[in-house]
């Protein structure tokens, strides 16, 4: 069994911590926050702390190994925490990605599922697009007969400022290859995601 690793990195843009807490800072005073008050002072540099931790993902190694036993049937990986930021309010969206694939010469170390989501939710996003790049990156480094995305999340956007939608999750999906174009593998995929066919 031949065994290929891809070392993943994303772009990191130079950071300034120091730079960034001046800015909390003075973007909570702006709205008028007391940050002589107790338990607040160190809040700007646990803001910036913060935000640098949601913008930022791990690198990892993407590894595949030769699919020798042929395995033909759907591999999925249910329910990944996910946890991204909305480009429009740099406020979080949280919810899970249920990504499958049917393997087609290489498989997929299942961790690195987890891992691919993770890599594309860092940073300012938007739903539809994440659940895109996760399927296109799948797709473009395994070759597979097929890949399968959906991800269900609460944007606190929208349930914590404007309309107030509180308990509402959005739905998105992409679908590629033999996922998209058969039905009864299209329909295996979202039963086994555990949303029903769409």
């Amino acid at each position: 069994m031949s065994i290929t690793a891809l070392h993943v990195t994303h772009h990191r843009p130079r950071r300034d911590p120091a730079a960034a807490e001046h800015a909390a800072a003075a973007f909570l005073t702006a709205l008028g926050v007391d940050l002589d008050a107790d338990g607040l002072a160190d809040t700007p540099a646990r803001m910036a702390r913060a935000y640098a931790e949601l913008l930022t993902p791990r690198e990892f190694q993407l590894t595949t190994f030769d699919n020798d036993e042929g395995y033909d049937e759907l591999v999925l990986a249910r329910a990944i925490p996910i946890r991204s930021v909305c480009e429009h309010h740099l406020l979080p969206f949280i919810g899970v990605a249920h990504v499958g694939y049917l393997p087609g010469e290489r498989i997929l170390g299942l961790s690195k599922l987890a891992r691919v989501v993770e890599l594309f939710a860092h940073g300012p996003q938007v739903q539809e697009r994440l659940t895109k790049q996760v399927a296109d990156w799948l797709t473009t480094h395994l070759h597979p007969r097929g890949v399968g995305v959906v991800i269900e999340a609460e944007h606190l956007c929208m349930t914590l400022r404007g309309v107030q939608a509180v308990g509402t999750t959005t739905i998105t999906s992409t679908l590629l290859g033999t996922l998209r174009d058969d039905a009864r593998s299209r329909a295996e995929f979202f039963t086994l995601a555990g949303i029903g066919p769409r």
